[in-house]
């Protein structure tokens, strides 16, 4: 396999994780699993009843991307609402538990916390169902948020925004987030959802999966050349510095320029995952690596190469998964040697 980055580089760029300091903006969501067997069929209806074994509660959404970061030895902040309910109470306790900050986290007592609970059987998801309140977010708790964005940023590398459609990212929350980080030349790293597409606009990176760049490009992706007017369409409209199209088991594909120049730099990245169990939060590594990398002064083209080695990992894992530097690291050599 063509080698995008060296192991020396690599390595170069993991040392500095350490000391890069990623701010996440976006939608706060507790990952409930419950996970069991099948031995029969319901009588009362054609579904399988489920022999409940264990649960677990994980972070998710921009949780999950804090995790990713500091799972990596980043500095991690995150910001976004709760419910003042007994699940955000118990989100509270786990970012503790993990030794990540609350104090970006606004409790707000006029919605719920949101939990997605998936059932897990034999390994398959059986079902999920989602308890969430996905209006806009008050005035006031927008005003919080903000507050705390505008404290955070003198002492942030990067900006992550990770955007779930949960209520929190507004266009004019975003049009103030990146106004400020132009000003003090931070990078701003997008997780889209495609229903809100032209609010990123001057994004420094966006990182949209195959379906969402199809979508929100209006170009059916089905070969190469799709593919290229589809990314060249995006950046060209998102005025962003660098695309990162994930592919699923097609790997990824960076297209780097302005938007404003005739041709984009193009750089396709075939995947590296052996065994795909889950995909749940693989997107949340994408963008968490993809930002401490770019914080740790790694191009766009190696930054998509270590995120492209990390989505290989948890997606080997069952679960809203993060990895650890060596596990990355181990990725990276064997990946290279390939």
């Amino acid at each position: 396999m063509r080698q995008y980055i060296t192991e020396k580089r690599a390595s170069a760029i993991i040392r500095r994780f350490s000391s890069t300091r990623v701010l996440i903006i976006g939608d706060l969501i507790m990952d409930h699993f419950i996970w069991g067997k099948v031995r029969r069929i319901s009588p009362e209806a054609p579904v399988p009843v489920v022999e409940v074994a264990s649960e677990d509660l994980m972070l998710g959404g921009s949780a999950n991307v804090a995790n990713n970061v500091a799972s990596l030895g980043g500095v991690a902040n995150v910001t976004g609402v709760v419910g003042t309910d007994n699940d955000g109470k118990k989100f509270v306790q786990k970012l503790k538990e993990l030794k990540l900050s609350t104090t970006g986290v606004m409790k707000v007592g006029s919605r719920p916390t949101t939990i997605k609970t998936r059932i897990i059987a034999h390994g398959q998801q059986v079902v999920r169902f989602d308890r969430e309140d996905s209006k806009r977010i008050s005035p006031v708790a927008c005003a919080k948020v903000m507050a705390h964005i505008k404290r955070s940023l003198g002492n942030t590398d990067v900006v992550v925004l990770s955007d779930y459609a949960k209520g929190l990212i507004t266009e004019g929350m975003f049009a103030q987030t990146i106004a400020l980080c132009k000003e003090r030349g931070i990078p701003v790293a997008v997780d889209p959802k495609v229903e809100h597409f032209n609010y990123y606009h001057g994004a420094t990176v966006v990182t949209p999966n195959n379906l969402e760049a199809s979508t929100a490009s209006g170009i059916d992706i089905t070969d190469s050349k799709s593919l290229t007017r589809a990314g060249w369409e995006l950046t060209k409209t998102l005025g962003c510095s660098a695309l990162l199209i994930t592919r699923g088991e097609h790997g990824m594909s960076l297209f780097e320029g302005s938007g404003k120049e005739q041709k984009l730099k193009e750089t396709h990245i075939p995947t590296v995952a052996k065994e795909v169990f889950d995909v749940s939060g693989a997107g949340d590594t994408v963008i968490g690596v993809m930002a401490l990398a770019l914080g740790a002064r790694a191009t766009y083209t190696e930054a998509a190469a270590l995120a492209n080695f990390a989505a290989g990992v948890v997606v080997g894992k069952i679960g809203t998964a993060t990895l650890s530097t060596k596990e990355l690291k181990e990725a990276i050599n064997e990946g290279l040697k390939a």
